[in-house]
């Protein structure tokens, strides 16, 4: 099989269509970790301080999960385990205090911890407790703390799973799930040069599979299974090749993303600041060249814990006479508005800053709606004291050359941004 699989996995990482290329090359998926992290330790402290409440609508376990059912097709879904069915009274970790402080030790255990042992010690805790409607699915969350320890979980990875190996791994049991895991790690070793550390990239290929977008290599010396596999990696090359029209308006939000970038570093430049380009960005091209041309080469020194993730933001202007930020940028073309707003919550409270600098939600003129219903979550209670603004594309790209010419300072661009 090991052959057989080497085969398949060299197909899915050269299917522009697979989630090898749509999620786990993903700049934005690494972007999310920090944020989705930093999410699970809200919830936390929120159910230590007694202040999580009896619901998940409006709770800050809503938001983190609702921002990893957002890491494109592999996670779709991922909140359907953690919605309230109020006839089973499911998942039990609302109205149960006891079960809700049980669920907060395993994600805070989990986040103190470095070691699978610790990992899997922490789970089988929660296992033993027998939380009703509690089961693997939290292991989507675990994922986002520890990507080289724990693996995603979800029917399709079950069924994929199920395939490759000749296992009978059932949803819903954490023993089956912890049993899948060592399996996965075992085929994730047999084959790591061609895949990663990262156990996100065998959940993708064992989604894949499971999802039927390949078929499973056969686990026999089977000629005719082998050709009728071949014919399926035939098929999924010849959808990948009809299929280019969706993908060229899957990378047109990147590209857009990108423009925006661009704009704003050239606004920055014509306004007399020094620029900042993300660093997971700087390589891309935009106008002919790389984004980051131009640009600092390294982010200025700063006192603060959030420094990492401060360096992630889309665009930094930084007033060039006393080397601290002046205005900070976050483009939310597609994606999740809650990492941008993690990211400039760790610039504003976790770094000096300049004073009266400013933090803008950079968003096409339709997600004003969204914009505005993330800022007034709870989990960002806080935000309204930074003074958080939404720039809408269109007045960005209408008042851009102006600006460019005639503009000086931050008043052109607070003037045509709002605060929600």
């Amino acid at each position: 099989m090991h052959d057989t699989l080497a085969i398949l996995i060299d197909h899915w990482k050269a299917d522009p269509h697979s989630t090898y290329n749509t999620w786990f090359l993903w700049d934005e998926r690494l972007k999310n970790f920090r944020s989705i992290r930093r999410g699970i330790g809200q919830v936390v402290r929120e159910i230590e301080a007694g202040t999580f409440g009896n619901a998940y609508r409006g709770s800050a376990l809503e938001t983190v999960v609702g921002s990893v059912a957002e890491q494109r097709q592999l996670f779709k879904g991922a909140d359907h385990a953690f919605l309230w069915k109020p006839k089973l009274r499911i998942p039990d970790i609302y109205e149960n205090a006891a079960n809700q402080k049980a669920f907060a030790r395993l994600l805070h255990s989990c986040d103190c911890c470095d070691t699978a042992e610790a990992v899997i010690e922490a789970i089988q805790r929660i296992d033993a407790l027998q939380i009703k409607g509690l089961g693997p699915a939290v292991a989507n969350l675990l994922y986002f703390i520890h990507p080289t320890l724990v693996m995603p979980f979800n029917t399709a990875m079950v069924k994929g799973y199920n395939a490759v190996t000749g296992g009978n791994v059932k949803l819903g049991r954490w023993d089956h799930y912890l049993s899948m895991r060592e399996g996965a790690i075992r085929l994730n070793q047999a084959h790591r040069a061609q895949l990663s550390n990262d156990l996100g990239a065998i959940a993708g290929l064992l989604f894949d599979i499971g999802s039927g977008r390949y078929a499973a290599p056969p686990r026999e010396d089977d000629a005719a299974a082998l050709l009728a596999w071949e014919a399926d990696l035939q098929k999924v090359r010849e959808e990948s090749a009809a299929a280019q029209k969706a993908w060229a308006a899957a990378s047109e939000s990147d590209a857009t993303h990108t423009q925006v970038q661009g704009w704003l570093r050239d606004l920055g430049h014509a306004l007399g600041f020094k620029v900042w380009i993300a660093a997971n960005d700087r390589s891309r091209e935009y106008a002919g060249s790389r984004l980051a041309d131009g640009c600092l080469t390294e982010f200025p020194a700063m006192a603060g814990a959030g420094l990492e993730a401060v360096r992630l933001i889309d665009v930094v202007w930084i007033d060039p006479g006393n080397a601290k930020v002046a205005a900070a940028f976050e483009v939310e073309h597609s994606t999740s508005i809650y990492s941008g707003i993690v990211r400039m919550l760790d610039l504003a409270l976790g770094t000096e800053i300049g004073e009266g600098s400013a933090l803008f939600l950079v968003a096409p003129d339709d997600r004003r709606e969204d914009v505005r219903q993330q800022l007034q979550r709870p989990a960002f209670s806080r935000v309204s004291s930074l003074g958080i603004r939404y720039l809408p594309y269109g007045e960005l790209k209408k008042n851009m050359e102006p600006m460019r010419r005639f503009g000086s300072g931050m008043k052109p661009l607070l003037e045509i941004s709002q605060r929600l």
